[in-house]
């Protein structure tokens, strides 16, 4: 009986020990994520000081998405015998030089997808190499002098079309002077009411240069793993609302392990040239000018793998 009470006796004692050593840990661990909590928060501050100083920022970073498939004999499906894939990427960068009286914002911004479906047992089937499916590149430079903290005098070069099918047809050039206005850190904000707009496209009775307004706001920032860029630009021409146009594009990634994420990329985007030129590849006898062609709203998304750059 001695030896069993002894036993039990020696149990809780090992279950109170590891009990208390347990508790003693987590207190540590609390204490040991306070100190850490308290450090990176001082290393916050150093960095924004470091952020704040006079010179280039420069950063970039960009998602990768793609998949590969092969089929042979899969009888459940329409095309037994077949491979496809697509594979897309954006790149999102900038570098910017800020000084105390004055800025000059570069930025570049692309979104290239490619796509393929080969039947093996189509002979008609000529072409299975990758197509190009999503191309959008944006490049702009931004300049601007001081007249007050968050008030500049300002001038805006941008350029946008596509890369991989049809480059420069069309291209767009903005070319204007105005103001840019930061009401909050990482917001940038054009307004430009003396701007022309450049149009370089083979299809002349479509495509039309002109003086507008260009307005353009743009949104970048990291909190913590997470960085994102929102980009809104437009150009509303004073000779008629129909070569008016505007994009939105977004990008999205988070860092999961390293440099490595997810990320997530969309755009919207407005344009009546286009939607006539398009109209009128389809089929010219329907559509003879811009009131008989409907706008409708552009968009493309990718997802996949990201890697900070």
């Amino acid at each position: 009986m001695k030896k069993v009470l002894l036993v039990v006796s020696l149990f809780f004692g090992v279950i109170s020990i590891n009990a208390q050593t347990k508790e003693e840990l987590q207190a540590k661990k609390a204490e040991k994520q306070a100190e850490a909590d308290a450090a990176q928060a001082e290393a916050n501050k150093l960095q924004a000081q470091i952020d704040a100083l006079p010179g280039w920022r420069i950063g970039a970073f960009g998602t990768i998405g793609g998949s590969l498939s092969n089929f042979n004999n899969w009888y459940a499906q329409g095309t037994p015998n077949n491979s496809s894939g697509n594979i897309g990427f954006t790149f999102n960068a900038f570098a910017n030089l800020i000084e105390d009286k004055f800025f000059w914002r570069n930025s570049l911004t692309t979104n290239l997808a490619w796509v393929k479906l080969d039947d093996k047992d189509n002979g008609t089937d000529e072409d299975d190499s990758f197509e190009p499916t999503t191309d959008v590149f944006n490049l702009s430079s931004l300049y601007g002098r001081n007249i007050t903290k968050n008030l500049a005098v300002s001038g805006l070069l941008e350029y946008r079309t596509t890369i991989l099918n049809n480059f420069n047809d069309p291209g767009y050039l903005d070319v204007g002077i105005g103001a840019t206005w930061t009401p909050i850190e990482n917001l940038i904000v054009v307004i430009h009411p003396l701007n022309y707009n450049f149009v370089f496209a083979d299809n002349d009775a479509v495509f039309d240069s002109s003086m507008g307004a260009k307005i353009v706001a743009d949104y970048t920032r990291k909190i913590g793993a997470i960085d994102f860029k929102t980009n809104f630009s437009t150009f509303q021409s004073y000779k008629s609302s129909d070569l008016s146009n505007w994009t939105w594009t977004n990008s999205f990634s988070y860092t999961l392990w390293k440099m490595i994420g997810v990320g997530f990329d969309f755009g919207l985007r407005s344009n009546k040239q286009e939607a006539l030129n398009y109209a009128l590849a389809q089929d010219p006898a329907t559509a003879t000018g811009f009131d008989d062609v409907d706008n409708d709203l552009q968009s493309y998304y990718t997802i996949g793998l990201s890697y900070k750059f």
